[in-house]
């Protein structure tokens, strides 16, 4: 009896382990606020990494592509659910993370003889102003993380996710240094895909822990982009529209992938 608390403790310790493990190639994804909304970039091959979750809320996923399916709609469903039995405007971000998704996987990870989510998860919804914008990082075992804004802080601007927590903190770092909330879209499209530059320089055979300098980055984006396309997605504003979620044209992109 005595023993079985202490396997449990160690068996979850092996279960982070081994999830870390599998996350850790995750290709980064930056979130940032601008005038004309949330942009949400990632840069890959084919597999889509962003999705339209309800009017003003959009999602980033690494991790198994099952799972984030799986997660993801069970999000679009609570979200639906929400809306229906409610109203649009009383769908919240923050009820469907804290209420609805954490418990769910929290309740997976605890669970140490059934299968875990493989999936980190990062949120944005859209405010009438930039300094509403929420953005909200979900991981594995349930544990959020958001962009602040309590006890009478400024939220941050931005919002970061990579398949390491020290490369989804240098990603921080350097857009808590180069972001400003007031960006026109071209200027946030630039710097967002320099904070993915710099999460994918964390995760590959550079391993720097520290942020690079602007000769450093530009050369491994313009190898990057050789290879890859750019996903990005801007959650509009503008309360006029009835779909605030779009993908940027290749008009919009062309500025990053011809520097």
């Amino acid at each position: 009896m005595i023993e079985e608390p202490y396997r449990w403790v160690e068996a979850v310790a092996n279960r982070r382990e081994y999830i870390e493990t599998q996350l850790a190639p995750g290709s980064a994804i930056a979130a940032v606020s601008c005038a004309e909304g949330i942009l949400l970039a990632a840069v890959g091959r084919t597999r889509q990494k962003l999705f339209e979750i309800y009017d003003r809320i959009a999602m980033g996923a690494i991790g198994h592509p099952g799972d984030i399916e799986r997660l993801r709609m069970a999000a679009i469903e609570l979200a639906s659910t929400e809306g229906f039995t409610r109203s649009a405007a009383d769908v919240s971000l923050r009820r469907l993370a804290y209420y609805s998704l954490s418990p769910v996987l929290k309740g997976a990870f605890e669970q140490v003889y059934g299968a875990p989510y493989l999936a980190r998860l990062l949120f944005a919804e859209v405010g009438n102003t930039a300094e509403e914008d929420l953005f909200l990082r979900v991981e594995y075992d349930g544990a959020i993380a958001t962009n602040g804004g309590v006890l009478g802080t400024a939220r941050q601007a931005f919002g970061a996710l990579s398949g390491t927590h020290a490369s989804t903190e240098l990603m921080e770092t350097f857009l808590q240094r180069e972001h400003d909330r007031r960006s026109t879209l071209p200027r946030a499209v630039d710097v967002a895909v320099n904070a993915w530059t710099i999460g994918s320089l964390a995760l590959g055979e550079a391993g720097i822990r520290e942020l690079p300098d602007k000769a450093a980055i530009a050369d491994h984006r313009r190898k990057q982009l050789a290879g890859n396309v750019i996903e990005a997605v801007l959650l509009e504003r503008d309360a006029k529209l009835s779909v605030r979620y779009r993908s940027l044209t290749d008009e919009e992109l062309q500025p990053v992938t011809s520097s």
